[in-house]
């Protein structure tokens, strides 16, 4: 996971590319990764942001030879500051991060386009899958990936997540959300060009930050399955976990022929790249309940603006009328809460709003997603959210068994169309006649864009098993 930002939220570096240079390129290369024309674009990219963040402090020992304690010091001051936040919510502080479920659902929609592309960085890396000096990112890239396993690929968990709080409507966040998720896919595809920079990031990304842990801690407060938090405080470890390969790996790969210090010098500037986009402080300190559900009611009303009968009106404008102009919206809300239509700051259960839109017969069931009502929730509830005492925390909901199909192939039928493509996979890959050339089929499926697939989840155990 990312390291904590060492820059306040507020004084970001401010990229010079186009506006949507970032956010652009992340689908493209989601989409079209193999085109040439992307992958120049690619390394253009990784050229211009390497140069926004070579400005950029960096705390890696000048000495690599330091990095074993730089690794133990970090770890140990994680470790403090945590026990310093348990203590002050011991003693009675209010959650650090999530003012609500509405803010933490926010952040978990907000850090999407990063989580999506999760471990990505290392993809490149398995054309070399032969080099000792390679293997344990690698190995670190399969964990990435669950080991094909659904309940531990990362990008698995993060989607079922997702959906299973309805926030799975990402793909209209501004540009600066794609930076992360855009940096870690062009350095999948340009890993010849790029190598320190890869070990770089790396090594950043796998630190064990302290939001890591307090969001675990608050999701769990809040009823959020936290499984995708946790699992990375577990294999991020610094005993024998990605913290501590991410250091290994570096000096696995450092240079023996050639200038070591000009190496190590680009591998400060890939680590320095985790410093670019939204963070995860940014996203959170970011959260404006009344702009999201003026964004949410504005999107709505491109389709409930044609929907509603002339029966009710406000202030002489039917439903319609007012969802017609969004910049209507606001004063909308506004005269709905004179009318006693919304209660602001009560149970929302007393808003006629809010039973207009919740419940299997509410006029307007299935409307808005549960993200959406949750937001407008808190939105209503204001100050008496934080009045009510707090409800015991939901126990964790551990991801749900069967995104691919475990059973061997001799136990699928062959006539049956869910698992032909596994079949197809496994005849192609007898027929070829070394353990090489297997892994060579392989690789291209368990590629940032697919791995999590089922033909991908497939791929990765095969691949794994090859591997070791």
């Amino acid at each position: 996971m990312q390291l904590t930002r060492s820059l306040p939220a507020d004084v970001r570096p401010v990229s010079l590319l186009e506006p949507t240079a970032s956010k652009d390129l992340y689908f493209a290369l989601l989409d079209e990764p193999k085109q040439d024309a992307v992958r120049h674009r690619a390394a253009d990219y990784l050229r211009d942001q390497l140069e926004i963040a070579a400005d950029l402090p960096c705390d890696l020992p000048v000495d690599p030879a330091g990095l074993g304690d730089w690794l133990g010091g970090h770890t140990e001051r994680i470790g403090r500051q945590y026990q310093a936040y348990l203590d002050s919510r011991r003693a009675g502080a209010p959650r650090r991060y999530f003012s609500s479920k509405a803010h933490a659902l926010h952040f978990l929609r907000g850090v999407a386009p990063t989580k999506l592309v999760d471990g990505a960085w290392l993809y490149g890396l398995l054309q070399r899958w032969d080099e000792p000096r390679f293997q344990a990112l690698i190995q670190t890239y399969l964990e990435e990936l669950g080991e094909g396993l659904p309940e531990k690929n990362h990008v698995v968990l993060y989607r079922k997540l997702l959906a299973s709080q309805g926030c799975d409507d990402w793909q209209d966040l501004d540009e600066e959300h794609f930076v992360q998720g855009a940096i870690q896919l062009a350095l999948a595809e340009c890993a010849e060009q790029f190598l320190p920079e890869v070990i770089g990031f790396n090594l950043g990304y796998e630190q064990l930050p302290l939001h890591l842990l307090i969001t675990a801690y608050e999701l769990t407060e809040l009823g959020i399955d936290p499984y995708y938090f946790t699992l990375h405080v577990t294999v991020d470890n610094a005993d024998n976990g990605h913290a501590r390969k991410a250091v290994q790996s570096l000096q696995a790969a450092w240079p023996q022929v050639g200038d070591s210090a000009e190496f190590y010098r680009r591998v400060g500037n890939g680590y320095r790249l985790n410093e670019l986009g939204a963070s995860t402080l940014s996203v959170i300190e970011g959260f404006d309940i009344d702009r999201e559900v003026r964004r949410i009611l504005e999107k709505k009303a491109a389709v409930g603006q044609f929907v509603h009968s002339d029966y009710c009106r406000f202030e002489g404008r039917t439903v319609n009328q007012w969802l017609a102009a969004p910049a209507l919206i606001e004063q909308f809300l506004d005269i709905m809460q004179r009318r006693g239509w919304i209660k602001r700051g009560q149970d929302p259960q007393a808003s006629r709003f809010w039973q207009l839109i919740t419940g299997e017969q509410a006029p307007m069931f299935g409307v808005f997603s549960s993200h959406e009502q949750q937001l407008i929730h808190d939105w209503i509830a204001g100050d008496w959210l934080a009045e009510q005492s707090p409800k015991a925390a939901r126990p964790p909901l551990r991801p749900v068994q069967g995104q691919c199909d475990d059973r061997h192939p001799q136990q699928r039928r062959a006539d049956n169309d869910f698992d032909q493509e596994a079949q197809l996979l496994e005849q192609q890959l007898a027929r070829l006649p070394s353990r090489e050339a297997r892994i060579r089929h392989l690789l291209p499926l368990l590629a940032p864009t697919l791995h999590h697939s089922h033909a991908g989840l497939l791929a990765t155990r095969l691949f794994t098993g090859l591997f070791n």
